[in-house]
């Protein structure tokens, strides 16, 4: 009887799992769902092609946590989101420097190196022009 019991509650689990599933498929409108699905398979690739700046694992994990929040609507890609985290970086410094700030994350200067190979270095050169005396 316990056995019954035991796969009643699996099966029980297995079905509320589907449903919600099924619920958070029809939260995102279909082209939505059609776009996650595709980035999901573009993200697994890299993971299997060893591109990833994470292990296999990891990136696995991090791409299908990915797809479920996109399909709940939870995944958040609006366009001043990032101009928004751009300019939170730059609020802690003050006067020239944090407008030299923003101008860099606006795109001014040159931009060398990656986020896998430890870091973007942003950089601008300022000159100044001092009168003679």
């Amino acid at each position: 009887m316990t056995e019954i019991s035991l796969s009643a509650s699996k099966f029980f689990v297995a079905a509320l799992g589907t449903i919600l599933g099924c619920s958070a498929l029809q939260a995102a409108p279909a082209g939505a769902a059609a776009e996650a699905q595709a980035r999901y398979r573009q993200e697994m690739a890299v993971c299997e092609s060893g591109q990833s700046n994470q292990d296999r694992a990891t990136c696995r994990i991090e791409a299908r946590r990915a797809l479920a929040a996109a399909r709940s609507g939870a995944l958040n890609d609006a366009p001043g989101q990032y101009q928004g985290n751009a300019s939170q970086r730059c609020a802690a410094l003050k006067g020239d420097d944090q407008r030299d700030c923003e101008s860099r994350m606006r795109g001014v200067g040159s931009v060398s190196g990656s986020a896998a190979g430890g870091g973007i270095f942003r950089e601008t050169v300022t000159t100044t022009v001092v009168p003679a005396k």
